[in-house]
């Protein structure tokens, strides 16, 4: 695959095929309890733990919609710019599978909760709209276990009826970078909103990836293939990248692409069949008679739209305009709400721009040594503030403060009893300064010939033996300052 003016070609003898990808996101919705039973959600209990009748699909057994659930979606349309439908359907999508007790899975077709919206991606171009095709709730199925018994599936129904939300773009990506940065913003923005955790780890958020490929300059869709269950970005990339080339390799030889599901193989890369693409009539969908049609008034989207909170975008652009940071910056910053919240609780007390220098460098670079989440920094966000704060006023310098810092990360100890303990103070005083540097004079009357003779650059070994001689505890500002003075 190639980049050209910022976009992904395959190029193969004369011709140049564009990459189409459209992606189904399937994010579990934040709740203590599944969409239409009282069992618990919580992650990594002991298999069918967690499984209600209902779950189960005792004959009997009826739903009752969790409206916690109900209010999330809708709180991620807002956050998605699109329209809630006050009128939506759950229908029964049948199917048979055998962590699916039901025979069917509640899910929303013609009529869901949530319709068009956009997320918009900050590409290195400029900015693009992704188009959201619509938003509707599921229930999960339950999880098929093929590699503890060598004789048989084992099945765990814990995840069976846990609320989904199925978020459908429209094939608006074009690239590898791009899903990368869509992924990473439809899960920002539900991370803000606090109605998905996002976690790929734990089966949270995966996605269903559609890929085709036409010639470039062709207006018509090529067929689409679909990859199922990726749960990963880098996973995802791997296999567009893969099913894309295969499918031009199969127009240059003269075939045709089957419209099909697709498995993606992580150990060996590469996608294969699964079963040829159903149609919705395949699936027999007919709204489910144990639920009523969901009715939504003004009044109660209204409410909701009062609790959402300053999402990415809005933040980005505040960052920009109150502490004047670079759209790269905010970028950054906004990117995870955690990071988000340290940053302004730093910058609170503290020189903004150092608070952004410290945090996207040495803060960061220590969390990704660690592997860990800012929300579980050694370092809390009111003593890199004060660490901050002891540069800003000259009490010590930057590089002192990267030592500092080193004793900082193992064990969040406060910087200004650091400081003390290790006699790390900065020499700020002009008179023992100015003491310092006239012996350095003293000591090289070549090297002070030569810099009056023109040689500008020796100014900086003046700087270095006066750092040298004070045991780097000089403050470099005044060093400076008195240098000139002293040499011109």
């Amino acid at each position: 695959m190639s980049k050209n003016n910022g976009e992904y070609l395959i190029i193969r003898n004369d011709n140049k095929y564009e990459v189409i990808i459209g992606l189904e996101v399937h994010a579990q919705v934040l709740s203590e309890s599944k969409l239409f039973s009282t069992s618990s959600t919580k992650f990594g209990s002991e298999p069918n733990t967690q499984v209600s009748l209902v779950d189960a699909a005792f004959p009997g057994m009826l739903p009752v919609i969790n409206e916690h659930c109900i209010k999330q979606a809708v709180k991620t349309g807002i956050g998605l710019k699109a329209k809630i439908n006050k009128r939506s359907i759950f229908d029964r999508k049948n199917y048979f599978y055998a962590d699916l007790p039901q025979g069917y899975q509640i899910s929303q077709y013609k009529n869901p909760i949530v319709g068009e919206g956009s997320v918009t991606l900050d590409m290195p171009n400029g900015e693009k709209n992704i188009g959201i095709e619509r938003l509707h709730l599921e229930q999960d199925a339950g999880k098929s276990i093929h590699d503890i018994d060598p004789q048989n599936t084992l099945v765990d129904l814990n995840r069976s009826g846990v609320a989904l939300m199925e978020i459908v773009s429209k094939p608006d990506l074009r690239s590898l970078d791009e899903v990368n940065a869509y992924i990473k913003k439809l899960r920002s923005i539900m991370r803000y909103l606090g109605t998905c955790d996002g976690n790929m780890q734990e089966g949270s958020l995966r996605a269903d990836v559609n890929v085709s490929v036409r010639k470039k300059g062709d207006k018509k869709l090529g067929t689409r293939c679909e990859i199922k269950n990726v749960n990963s970005i880098k996973f995802m990339q791997m296999a567009i990248d893969f099913e894309a080339n295969r499918q031009v390799d199969v127009i240059e030889e003269g075939g045709s692409i089957d419209q099909e599901t697709r498995l993606f193989d992580t150990k060996k890369n590469e996608t294969r069949s699964m079963r040829s693409k159903e149609d919705a009539h395949d699936y027999r969908y007919f709204p489910d008679p144990d639920l009523l049609p969901l009715e939504l008034n003004d009044n109660y989207i209204d409410q909701i739209k009062k609790d959402i909170p300053e999402l990415p975008d809005e933040k980005k652009k505040r960052f920009i305009e109150k502490f004047k940071l670079s759209p790269y910056e905010a970028n950054i910053l906004v990117s995870d709400i955690e990071i988000s919240k340290y940053f302004e609780e730093v910058s609170k007390n503290s020189d903004v721009k150092l608070a952004t220098n410290w945090i996207t460098g040495e803060l960061f670079a220590l969390l990704n040594e660690k592997n860990i989440e800012i929300t579980e920094s050694p370092i809390s966000s009111k003593n890199l503030s004060k660490l901050i704060n002891l540069i800003k006023d000259g009490t010590i310098s930057g590089k002192i403060a990267k030592s500092v810092f080193e004793i900082m990360r193992d064990g969040d100890k406060d910087p200004i009893t650091i400081v003390e303990e290790k006699g790390l103070k900065q020499q700020s005083d002009p008179k023992e300064l100015e003491n310092l540097i006239n012996k350095v004079i003293a000591e090289n009357p070549k090297n002070v010939e030569a810099y009056k003779s023109g040689k500008d650059k020796l100014f900086g070994f003046f700087v270095g033996q006066v750092m040298k001689n004070s045991n780097g505890k000089a403050n470099p500002k005044i060093v400076n300052e008195i240098l000139k003075k002293k040499l011109n």
